[in-house]
């Protein structure tokens, strides 16, 4: 067999629920070790390293601030790829991912929002500044939070799926409108100053403890979004027992 048909063999069996359950019952202990250590390892660095000259001690609030900024559209672009699943390849875990990102995602977002005001204030001598940065950053927590309410107010499990998965994927505009708005208008956020053109711009005295963060926030959502896609598994499957056990007695209690 060649590595191209066992790799589509090996995801084709991730399509099935009880293998899923399975496989990621293994991984999730790891993951949270790993994620442990990330984040003490982070922590120590990131409360151990010099305050920046101009900053002072708030520059330590960007080890969590950053990070979770990242994990924020990156937790949305998982949902992009699972709205592609569900309406191109008609994955069955598709929808369950998206679902299951959706809280995720929204913490991480109101995380950013909260430590970006923390952190704006000293800096700026604001609380909040509707520039382009932060406007399209709003934005993004308000698709999420009106997506977690979409799929709360469906019944149909399909066309909640169907209609979420159409959501997603027109909101995604606003991803790379959030990456470049630094770049397209004037804000007051500095231009990318870690991943660039020539290499970062940061000094590894604070590059080295925000890697560590970002790495541990990876972590964290891997753990939180394989957990949250069990119990989704597990719940609709609760749900269509109970459906199963209504229609029986329905039957049951039907004319002879």
């Amino acid at each position: 067999m060649s590595d191209t048909s066992l790799t589509i063999r090996r995801f084709a069996d991730l399509a099935n629920p009880t293998r899923f359950l399975a496989l990621s019952a293994r991984l999730l202990p790891w993951i949270c070790w790993l994620t442990a250590a990330l984040f003490g390892l982070g922590l120590f660095y990131a409360l151990t390293s010099a305050g920046d000259y101009q900053q002072g001690e708030t520059v330590r609030i960007m080890y969590v601030h950053v990070p979770s900024a990242w994990l924020a559209m990156m937790t949305y672009m998982v949902m992009t790829l699972s709205a592609l699943g569900t309406l191109v390849w008609r994955h069955p875990l598709a929808d369950v991912s998206a679902r299951a990102a959706m809280p995720i995602g929204a913490a991480f977002t109101a995380l950013a929002l909260v430590t970006g005001s923390l952190w704006g204030k000293p800096m700026w001598g604001a609380w909040w500044v509707w520039d382009a940065r932060l406007t399209s950053f709003f934005i993004l927590f308000l698709m999420y939070l009106g997506l977690i309410a979409l799929n709360r107010a469906l019944e149909d499990p399909t066309r909640a799926a169907r209609l979420s998965a159409i959501l997603i994927l027109l909101g995604f505009i606003n991803i790379p409108i959030i990456k470049f708005s630094v770049d397209w208008w004037n804000t007051l956020h500095q231009p990318a100053s870690v991943l660039r053109m020539g290499g970062s711009a940061i000094d590894g005295e604070f590059l080295r403890p925000l890697l560590l963060m970002a790495g541990a926030f990876t972590c964290l959502f891997l753990a939180l979004h394989l957990g949250a896609m069990r119990n989704e598994i597990l719940r609709r499957r609760v749900a269509a027992l109970r459906r199963q056990a209504a229609r029986g007695a329905l039957t049951a209690g039907g004319p002879a």
